[in-house]
């Protein structure tokens, strides 16, 4: 069994690895990067969503870039996970539609100028492409985590990085690792 385990561990990094050292990695990163400094430097909120998986990361991407960015009295980032509020995600959900649930914060919380970051390992899930489409109409920065090809929501990015992998895991490992390099640069860009 150890021997079993062990060789799929390998296995599995090597997959990962192979996600992580593909050079549309840095090329996002920095299309984003730009997005995220001039949103911290006009004032503008940063919205991010997803479901599941997905969800988790928006709400660690959120924290990360809201806290962690902070260096002496620099601006901060204005970040905000749309997943996490969970009472007025259920009420548009139950009354509306759980299609609508993000596009409908946007249109409470967003004005033209703010970044919309949707994360979707398929790059299909109908709320996030809905909030994708409401975030273009309103003016906002779309900004998409993806994987799988992109899918449908590849066209309505600004910027869209998308995994080269199938796999639901390596994906989502991919899309945390870029919400730590872009927590990371954003910090020690701020302290120089």
């Amino acid at each position: 069994m150890a021997e079993d385990v062990r060789a799929y561990t390998e296995r599995y990094v090597r997959e990962t690895r192979a996600c992580l050292e593909a050079p549309y990695l840095a090329e996002g990163l920095q299309r984003i990067v730009t997005i995220l400094a001039q949103a911290r430097n006009d004032g503008r909120w940063i919205f991010f969503f997803g479901n599941g998986g997905s969800a988790s990361t928006g709400s660690h991407m959120a924290c990360d870039i809201g806290k962690s960015t902070i260096v002496g009295s620099a601006r901060r980032m204005r970040c905000l996970s749309l997943s996490d509020q969970v009472p007025t995600l259920l009420a548009w959900a139950n009354d509306v539609s759980y299609a609508e649930v993000f596009a409908e914060q946007l249109k409470s919380l967003g004005s033209r100028g703010d970044v919309a970051v949707g994360i979707s390992g398929s790059g299909n899930s109908p709320n996030v492409l809905r909030a994708l489409e409401e975030a273009r109409k309103m003016g906002m920065t779309t900004v998409g985590l993806i994987g799988m090809g992109g899918g449908k929501m590849r066209a309505l990015c600004d910027v869209a990085v998308v995994v080269p992998s199938n796999n639901m895991q390596h994906i989502e490992d991919t899309h945390l690792l870029i919400g730590h390099l872009l927590t990371s640069y954003l910090r020690d860009e701020l302290a120089h």
